[in-house]
């Protein structure tokens, strides 16, 4: 089932979210669920909050992504990223690592704003499975950077935190209109074929 995405200025995206201590049915259809909005809406990651609930959980794909590589090792075996997509992460510890790289973000709270991002090149990640498994992978390139991205949403944290202040104040007149038409209730629908979004 497609589930509203939450647009900037409603509360819940500032929510930092609660630990999931039992993965039961709810949780595993939440997550169904949290794919197949995020595919529906072009997206290459999804967190809880995004959704309108507020728990340590997130969604990835970048498989459909072409120019932005990506590299995967999980429980420190090599694999192609593409074929372990979709990625569910349930209460995920990230640790950064690498040097910080400057990468265009979007996200899908966010309609068709985007802007120049500094994150750590790689990410080693702690989580559960829908199975309710701890495992562990690493991962470099567009997997990390929309790793932490979705991390920040867990934490009430936006992409928009983590501009510089000449970037936030170019969009601060967008943002302004964005959260007032989230208040009255309008929607704004992602162009197709548009940046990679998160």
């Amino acid at each position: 089932m497609i589930l509203e995405i939450l647009q900037y200025g409603d509360p819940t995206l500032r929510a930092k979210g609660e630990r999931i201590e039992r993965i039961d049915e709810r949780i595993r259809e939440l997550a169904a669920n949290m794919i197949e909005t995020m595919h529906a809406a072009h997206g290459v990651g999804l967190a809880a909050q995004q959704v309108g609930q507020p728990l340590q959980l997130t969604v990835l794909d970048v498989s459909a992504v072409e120019d932005r590589a990506s590299t995967l090792k999980l429980s420190g075996k090599e694999v192609d990223p593409k074929s372990a997509m979709p990625i569910v992460l349930i209460n995920p510890e990230v640790e950064l690592r690498g040097e910080a790289e400057v990468g265009v973000e979007g996200c899908l709270s966010f309609p068709e704003i985007t802007g120049d991002i500094e994150r750590a090149r790689s990410v080693l990640v702690r989580a559960q499975s829908l199975e309710g498994e701890l495992f562990q992978i690493e991962a470099s390139g567009l997997l990390a950077r929309a790793i932490q991205h979705e991390h920040d949403h867990l934490h009430g944290i936006l992409f928009i935190d983590r501009m510089n202040s000449a970037a936030k104040a170019a969009l601060a007149s967008r943002l302004k209109r964005l959260q007032k038409e989230t208040k009255r209730g309008i929607r704004h629908r992602e162009p197709l074929g548009s940046e990679t979004t998160l």
